[in-house]
């Protein structure tokens, strides 16, 4: 051990002049060193897999990227240098949409963060010992302070992103929740006002055998449309949970179209309107609940505001392929829709002939064309409207043939 003693450490100290530009430089030339280091430690600490962490070959770069920038920090620690870098803070944001994407938690993207302080406060401690240096201690506090102030920096503008995006998945929810409530409540009131209305009859000691048994048929079938009713309900609940549910599938629209008119056959009868489909209505890859509903509430319009006073009342569907899209047109014949009302009919609760008084046997509370418009939104489509007071409607509704890939 004698022949190999290090000289007196008071010969070997070695007073620098400018230790964070050398530490700088050491850092910027071992970056990916260290943030393989920082990668080890991080998987011992998290229950992740490696390639939870970083799922793709080019985000390997972050951190060492990340690494540099500090390093060029430390060198030119100017104010608020590191803050104002935009390319780095991107970066630093990416990482935050990526931990969003992987499910991390909060946790997990702080604790990334001050492991990556601390292997490089670390390295600044370890380069001192292999260079023999002692560099005045208000250097050493500088230094380390500017790497915890640039690692905060970054770690912020991660975090930001990561809650940013988390809040507004928060907010997603919920304005589906409220769809969805709606949606339900408006669906269900026709049905459950029908069965109301039988149960009062088949109370009655006066009610003939006859109009007994057609109360209790009404019953029946108001109870079935239930059942369905309440079945597709629960699709869309799925689908608005997980975005490659089953219910999105290849279907004839034609199929779609004549289900929608059967459930609403009773009403059309009763106001004497003709429901017609289109023999060449196209097939489609589609969410066949949404298309379904937006039918049904389209054709259940277009029969409460039928003309009276026509001699022939219609509702119609048509289709065509137009560009990789599909378009459906829903025409009737019916009042029509007032001028100044177009713009507003598919607002929540907006009913455009609220005011009038010679529509008794319309109800309703302003939703059912909402609906559609939130069915359409979902499927990447929209909804176009033309009328004319006195003479009739059309409905356009223009869906990608294909959905997109998520």
């Amino acid at each position: 051990m004698a022949a190999h003693k290090l000289p007196a450490a008071r010969d070997r100290r070695m007073i620098l002049t400018d230790f964070g530009e050398l530490m700088a430089a050491r850092m910027r030339a071992e970056h990916r060193t260290l943030a393989e280091r920082w990668f080890d430690r991080l998987l011992n600490l998290l229950p992740v897999e490696a390639r939870e962490v970083f799922p793709t070959e080019s985000l390997l770069d972050h951190v060492p990227a990340l690494i540099v920038e500090i390093s060029d920090y430390l060198r030119c620690p100017e104010h608020d240098a590191i803050a104002a870098n935009t390319a780095i803070l991107d970066k630093a944001r990416e990482l935050g949409a990526l931990r969003y994407d992987q499910h991390a938690s909060l946790h997990q993207v702080l604790r990334e963060y001050q492991v990556l302080s601390s292997v490089l406060v670390t390295f600044v401690l370890e380069e001192m010992e292999r260079l023999a240096s002692v560099p005045p201690a208000s250097d050493c506090v500088a230094l380390v302070s500017r790497l915890h102030q640039a690692v905060d920096v970054l770690s912020q503008a991660t975090v930001e992103t990561f809650v940013a995006l988390y809040t507004q998945t928060i907010a997603d929810q919920n304005g589906r929740l409220e769809e969805f409530t709606r949606m339900a409540a408006h669906e269900w009131r026709q049905p459950l006002g029908a069965l109301q209305f039988g149960i009062s009859l088949l109370g009655r000691a006066d009610l003939g055998r006859e109009q007994r048994e057609r109360t209790l048929a009404a019953v029946e079938r108001n109870v079935q449309h239930l059942v369905e009713l309440t079945q597709k309900l629960e699709a869309v609940a799925r689908t608005q949970q997980n975005g490659d549910n089953p219910i999105v599938q290849e279907v004839p629209a034609a199929a779609v179209a004549h289900e929608a008119a059967r459930q609403v056959r009773e009403m059309a009868d009763a106001r004497g309107v003709d429901i017609r489909i289109a023999d060449d209505l196209p097939t489609l890859t589609v969410d066949v609940g949404r298309l379904e509903l937006a039918f049904v509430n389209l054709l259940s319009n277009a029969i409460k505001y039928s003309d009276p006073a026509k001699p022939e009342r219609y509702v119609e569907i048509r289709g065509a392929i137009d560009d990789g899209s599909c378009r459906f047109d829903v025409r009737d014949n019916g009042i029509g829709i007032p001028a100044d009302s177009l713009s507003m009919i598919f607002q929540r609760f907006t009913r455009a002939h609220a005011e009038r008084g010679d529509l008794p046997h319309v109800a309703g509370v302003g939703l059912g064309l909402s609906i559609v418009d939130d069915c359409m939104r979902a499927m990447a489509g929209h909804t176009h409207v033309h009328s004319i007071e006195g003479e009739g409607t059309t409905f356009i509704l223009n869906i990608p043939r294909t959905p997109s890939a998520h």
